[in-house]
């Protein structure tokens, strides 16, 4: 039996002894002694049996006498029974144990009040902790049980609003693990739990089995777990292969939070004691009984009773009623409501720490504990009063440099082009357009120059100048967002594309526009002059530009090139810090690229294909000054087998944006290289070492020397024909007809020769000295135009009848006989435009050479081209 005196001084409070259960008779189990000896009695309900319980509480009832208040309700079973029928008798209950939330429901416990904080006091200094460390992101993990279930709905409200996303919440009754394993799928970082020291035990191993624990998670879980509580139950609540190693290593680092029994400051309490001198006290009068972690709660409980009854009874004095708290009874509504106003009122420092109440529930003090070291250290304090967190200094540690984070924190970084590679590479783009500079400077200096001028310098220009534009495009393809702007990049995608395909078509265009008119020529079966000028030639390459652009411009209008950006899988930090990297890549792309790139490459295939088939069929043009198809054929294979093998690889390496642009530069530097270097270089040697062997046809050096060969093989070809009379006179005949027949035919096509040409025809003088050669040209247009049968015995005989052959010493001779006189200079000139227009006549005044009206070919090669 507990005694105190009550009065204005209240003199100090002696230290608690433990409350005796209330008799099931009339007298009371504790007794409040106030002034004049009026005992008024409260009772102390320790039941944990409901039945054992309600018997106490009504005995004391009605067997009297008048109880003020009830003291006590430690197990929430009978304290909550008993606190929900209060109402009906107007007694106000004081709990020093009852910690679970259910009591805290104001409206259906409306006279209840406790001294100890309910479960749910830990929310807010959770919440608190959580914001201390900016941890935003949390789950929580909860054993099926009433208790726990209360405190997790709990925490949900208390954290709805406050910018805190509870990302999973899982719940467990007998195996944890699959939980555990759900919380990491979620990338849950921070885990609040809520469960006994039973399944702590297992739930820690389910965290080591799933490498839940270490430096980037943070487990806070209950702390009113009884001290080295792992010791006893890891053996028997886990499985073998949880081992007390495992265990303590996943338990490392973990926070538990739970009320402080008693306080921690260092002041004098309303009973005149520090809190320590209060616990050096009760350690002493225990004298062998456990120590209860409620001790405090229930002296300062005490205090709470003595400090309300006492503020009643001011109000009952200070009223005009004279009414006395003697006089309270069960029906006294009144004095009731003054006496639930007076607790409510309540608000003084005790060994437990500022004693206010809000709503019945206590205000108190909220501890931190971390476990370090197979320990448990007080690290902080949370005071639901002030709503302040104090971290006691270097006393909380994490295992990583810093706190965890909330969640993988996922750091989304932009793929970019290497610097120093964009610099190795557009330093070799300069130089390649230095070397094209070069070639255009060689090019525009030599265009007088017959080598040069045969081969059309115009057209070579523009080849000069695809490449160009081609080398351009590397500076393009290599600005990514390390360099420009969103918008910019965007504009990139376009210009870059256009200007790649502008120059590739200019340069191929250009080249096989070239070929083009050799083999329009050099195929003319008729042998009619035909004049080609480089003005066709630019529209053939215009006509081929005109494409591209409609291709592009329609591109552009339907479904232009955006940008987009590509995410890809989470990468560890290489710097080993606790982030996850997202790299980010941008693509140039639309809705259809797969159609246009088709048209695209399908147009280029075919204009290939086209260079291809002109470059077989001039390969036989014996000319080296005008024929480019030996050239133009590796420039088709290597551009044709580069951008097969750098399409597949740059498609390969999507993902890795320094691989594909040094993929996609080296293909645009090797491919437009070599196409200058094989059109260019083989004619800047040719004209620093012999110019003139360019220029000249050696199919026809090589026809004069077959000729002579031939001679000598007709000579004993006739030794053994002489007895063949008949047949030669035959063909000797048939020689002459074919000769008339040239003549006229010479006639006729110089006629229409003369019309189609744009100035009247200018007469040149036939050198004396270059008859002979003529004559030779002559007598092989003759082996030309006979019959295959016939022509080594053709030839056979011209070489024994040299007097049929025309000789300049015998022109009088040759006047007057017609058949023989094919051969003179009247009949030379029109023969001449008809054998030799290839060489001197049809196709140089296509390329820029002599005047269409020139019909001699027999041009001073001092003297320059027009």
């Amino acid at each position: 039996i507990l005694k105190m005196e009550i009065s204005p001084s209240m003199p100090p409070l002696p230290p608690m002894t433990p409350f005796p259960e209330c008799p099931s008779q009339s007298s009371p189990g504790l007794a409040l002694v106030v002034s004049h000896g009026l005992h008024l009695p409260l009772c102390a309900v320790r039941h944990c049996d409901n039945a054992k319980g309600l018997k106490a509480f009504y005995d004391a009832i009605k067997y009297g006498p008048n109880h003020l208040m009830v003291f006590g309700g430690v197990c929430p079973s009978v304290t909550s029974i008993i606190a929900e029928s209060l109402q009906g008798w107007n007694l106000v209950q004081l709990s020093f144990a009852a910690t679970t939330p259910v009591l805290a429901d104001k409206k259906k416990y409306p006279y209840f009040f406790r001294t100890v904080p309910s479960d749910n006091a830990v929310n807010p200094a959770i919440l608190k902790l959580l914001k201390h460390y900016h941890w935003k992101r949390v789950g929580t993990l909860t054993q099926d049980v009433q208790r726990f279930s209360e405190v997790r709905n709990d925490l949900t409200g208390v954290l709805y609003g406050e910018d805190i996303e509870i990302s999973d919440t899982e719940s467990f009754s007998n195996d944890p693990c699959t939980s555990v394993k759900k919380l990491k799928g979620n990338d849950v970082r921070i885990i609040l739990g809520q469960f006994d020291q039973n399944m702590a035990a297992k739930v820690f191993c389910c965290a080591f089995e799933e490498n839940m624990y270490g430096s980037k998670y943070q487990w806070i879980i209950p702390g009113w777990y009884e001290p080295s509580w792992w010791e006893q139950v890891h053996m028997e609540a886990n499985s073998s292969r949880c081992v007390r190693k495992n265990l303590l290593a996943a338990m490392e680092g973990y926070i538990g939070v739970d009320f402080e029994p008693l306080s921690s400051k260092q002041i004098k309490t309303i009973s005149g004691k520090t809190p320590q001198q209060y616990e050096r006290e009760y350690n002493n009068k225990r004298s062998g009984v456990g120590p209860s972690k409620f001790h405090g709660y229930a002296y300062d409980g005490i205090w709470v009773i003595a400090k309300t009854l006492q503020r009643a009874m001011e109000t009952l004095h200070a009223s005009s009623r004279h009414q006395r708290i003697q006089d309270f009874n069960y029906t006294d509504y009144t004095l009731g409501r003054i006496i639930l106003n007076a607790m409510n009122e309540t608000n003084f420092l005790g060994v437990t720490g500022q004693v206010v109440f809000r709503n019945g529930e206590r205000m108190g003090t909220i501890k931190f504990t971390q476990f370090q070291d197979s320990r448990e250290v007080k690290v902080g304090e949370y005071n639901a009063v002030a709503d302040t967190l104090e971290i006691i200094n270097d006393t909380i540690r994490f295992q990583g440099s810093e706190p965890p984070k909330d969640k993988t924190i996922i750091l989304e970084q932009l793929r970019k082009i290497s610097l120093p590679l964009y610099s190795i590479l557009s330093a070799l783009t300069i130089l390649g357009m230095i070397m094209a500079s070069a070639f255009l400077f060689f090019n525009i200096k030599n265009r007088n120059q017959k080598l040069i001028k045969m081969s059309s310098p115009y057209m070579n220009n523009l080849i000069i100048l695809g490449g160009m534009l081609s080398y351009a495009s590397i500076f393009l393809f290599g600005l990514d967002g390390s360099f420009v702007s969103e918008k910019t990049f965007e504009t990139l995608c376009t210009v870059r594309t256009w200007i790649l395909t502008v120059g590739y078509t200019t340069a191929f265009g250009a080249m096989f526009a070239k070929t083009w008119r050799v083999h329009a020529i050099f195929k003319n079966v008729k042998m009619k002059k035909k004049i080609i000028k480089d003005q066709k030639l630019l529209v053939i390459v215009g006509g081929m530009l005109l494409i591209d652009l409609c291709i592009l411009i329609c591109w552009q209008a339907v479904d232009p090139l955006r940008r987009t950006v590509e995410r890809y899988s989470m990468e560890p930090d290489p710097a080993g810090r606790d982030i996850s990297i997202r790299p980010l890549l941008e693509h140039c792309e639309n809705t259809h690229m797969t159609i246009w790139l088709g048209i695209v490459y399908a147009y280029k295939g075919l204009l290939m294909l086209f260079g291809c088939f002109l470059a077989w069929e001039t390969r036989n043009v014996s000319i080296p000054a005008l024929n480019d198809s030996k050239y133009i054929g590796m420039s088709v294979y290597n551009v044709g087998i580069m951008c097969i093998i750098g399409a597949a690889v740059s498609f390969l390496t999507r993902d890795q944006p320094n691989v594909q642009f040094c993929i996609v530069a080296l293909v645009i530097i090797f491919c437009s290289t070599i196409t200058l270097c094989l059109v260019f270089v083989p004619k800047l040697i040719t004209l620093r070492t012999n110019p003139d062997a360019a220029t000249q046809n050696r199919r026809f050096q090589f026809t004069q020397n077959q000729r002579k060969d031939d001679s000598k093989t007709s000579t004993s070809v006739t030794s053994v024909n002489q007895a063949s009379t008949s047949r030669l006179e035959g063909l000797q005949s048939e020689n002459h007809r074919l000769r008339m027949k040239i003549t006229e035919l010479d006639k006729d096509l110089e006629e229409v020769t003369m019309q189609l040409q744009d100035t009247p025809e200018k007469t040149t003088y036939i050198k004396q000295n270059h008859y002979q050669e003529l004559n030779d040209i002559l007598n092989l247009g003759n082996f030309t135009e006979s019959t295959d049968g016939g022509k080594t015995i053709l030839k056979n005989h011209l070489d024994q009848n040299p007097q049929l052959q025309w000789n300049p010493t015998e022109s009088s001779r040759t006047c007057k006989d017609p058949i023989e006189d094919i051969n003179s200079p009247e009949h030379l000139q029109p023969r001449l435009s008809l054998h030799l227009p290839i060489l001197h006549h049809a196709y140089l005044p296509s390329i820029g050479g002599v005047d269409a009206s020139c019909v001699s070919p027999c041009v001073s090669p001092t003297e320059p081209y027009l």
